[in-house]
């Protein structure tokens, strides 16, 4: 059933329900009949059973006469009469009611005794005997009236148990068996769906992780089998596609590192030339030293793009191992703080450190790597900080996380610049737009390079303004 489209399954499995429900209901109504026709014997008095009493009755009445006239002889009457199937009335001579437990028969005066003696009437859906009772001398003295019913009746309560639970469980078996052969049935197409379906999931989830080596073990001409095939042959489309998209940007990385080797030696002998130039130029010159000024600062900074192009292409290739070690993170803060501080007042920028309680902690971790962080952050910030502007660096430890807080009094990040400022080649919004341009890879290679420790970067605007970047990554020591 389980190859067989899921339509059909569904009505097939319904079918099979009805059907074992009704050969179910079928093997219980006859050995409930059976279990009945067992028990009955023991369990249930036949019609008649009462009627067959009444002769010992009788003979029981014959032998005391007179006797049970009076109440004292109730006790060894009622002995003799089985009070849950017969109950009875002894009248005098008049029909007048002596004592019983028959309350709803009554007989009217001495004639009408006289004509029921001896006979079996019919009263309110029972039976009434008259048995006469008789003195010595052969007068009729009264009577004694049995009244019984021909129907079956239960030996006791367990009888009338028995029978009740074989009834109501015959009567609700039908019920019961649809609920349970649905439930069974259920879960076989159930389990014939969801097979197919955890190969499809698994195989969703491994292509979430970028890894297409597997195969989905499922075939059949149903929907769930179409899906399958669909589903594999989209894999090695996608496999396909990924090898083109592999191999295009292996070529853009060869081609990125190759410009950028071929870039460093012209690059490197312009500026060795500018320098030449403004070393042997006339001092008194003032134009000819400030173009050449000029040349030698731009060849600094497209030296500086192609390093981090080469740096980049180097990051972005796999297998890149960490060189994590203890070291103290005040000193090694305090080096950095200084060296940023001599760019930073160039520009009249001011570089603030706030450690508080981080001041006397050690670190595991790549300190090259780290390293690579702060300056393409701090560098960031101070590329767009004003002068006379701020910028602060707030460290702050929450377990094996550190925190590195990097805020400026620039013009702030725009709503663009919060969604792409950390993608590749971002040249970003007017608001934080450089006048002398930029690559586009600081934040980029901050991102990156805070996967590798196990952390990550975020991006905001401080209240009063300016730019906010939070670095976070892990201690490994306190980590491991």
């Amino acid at each position: 059933m389980n190859k067989k489209p899921l339509k059909t399954q569904f009505q097939l499995a319904f079918t099979y329900i009805i059907l074992t429900s009704v050969v179910a209901t079928v093997i219980t109504y006859a050995l409930a009949a059976l279990l009945f026709m067992r028990v009955e014997n023991k369990l249930v008095y036949p019609a008649n059973h009462y009627e067959k009493r009444l002769p010992a009755i009788e003979s029981y009445i014959l032998q005391k006469q007179t006797e049970l006239l009076v109440s004292s002889a109730r006790p060894a009457l009622e002995a003799a009469i089985p009070g849950e199937g017969i109950t009875y009335q002894v009248v005098d001579g008049n029909a007048d009611i002596l004592y019983g437990t028959l309350d709803n028969v009554h007989i009217h005066g001495r004639t009408e005794l006289y004509k029921l003696l001896n006979t079996t009437t019919g009263i309110q859906g029972r039976y009434v005997r008259t048995v006469p009772v008789i003195d010595a001398e052969g007068t009729v003295k009264g009577a004694v009236l049995l009244s019984y019913a021909l129907k079956p009746t239960y030996v006791n309560e367990s009888g009338n148990m028995w029978i009740t639970v074989i009834f109501i469980g015959a009567l609700v078996s039908p019920f019961l068996y649809i609920l349970l052969f649905s439930l069974l049935f259920s879960r076989l197409v159930a389990g014939n769906i969801n097979k197919p379906l955890r190969l499809l999931m698994e195989a969703a989830r491994k292509i979430k992780e970028k890894d297409l080596d597997f195969e989905i073990s499922y075939h059949s001409d149903n929907e769930l089998g179409q899906l399958s095939s669909a589903f594999a042959e989209m894999k090695t489309e996608l496999a396909s596609s990924l090898s083109a998209q592999w191999r295009m940007e292996q070529e853009r990385v060869e081609m990125v590192e190759a410009l950028a080797h071929d870039l460093k030696a012209p690059l490197s002998i312009i500026r060795s030339y500018a320098e030449a130039l403004i070393d042997s130029g006339d001092p008194k010159d003032g134009k000819l030293l400030r173009y050449l000024g000029v040349i030698r600062e731009n060849a600094d900074k497209s030296s500086e793009r192609v390093r981090q192009m080469q740096y980049t292409s180097d990051m972005e290739k796999a297998g890149s191992i960490l060189h994590p070690e203890t070291f103290e993170l005040a000193p090694f803060l305090d080096r950095k703080i200084t060296a940023y501080s001599l760019e930073a007042g160039r520009k009249g920028v001011e570089i603030v450190l706030r450690m508080g309680e981080a001041a006397g902690i050690s670190l595991h971790t790549d300190p090259e790597l780290l390293e690579r962080i702060l300056d393409n952050v701090v560098m960031n910030s101070l590329e767009y900080t004003p002068g006379g502007g701020t910028i602060s660096v707030s460290v702050t430890v929450q377990g094996s996380r550190i925190s590195y807080e990097i805020c400026d009094t620039g013009p702030g990040f725009s709503r663009r610049d919060l969604e792409k400022a950390v993608q590749k080649f971002y040249r970003g919004d007017d608001a934080r737009a450089s006048r002398d341009g930029h690559s586009g890879l600081g934040l980029y290679i901050a991102k990156q390079l805070a996967a590798k420790l196990g952390g990550e970067i975020r991006l905001s605007n401080a209240p009063g303004g300016g730019a906010c970047v939070v670095i976070e990554h892990e201690d490994g020591r306190m980590n491991g």
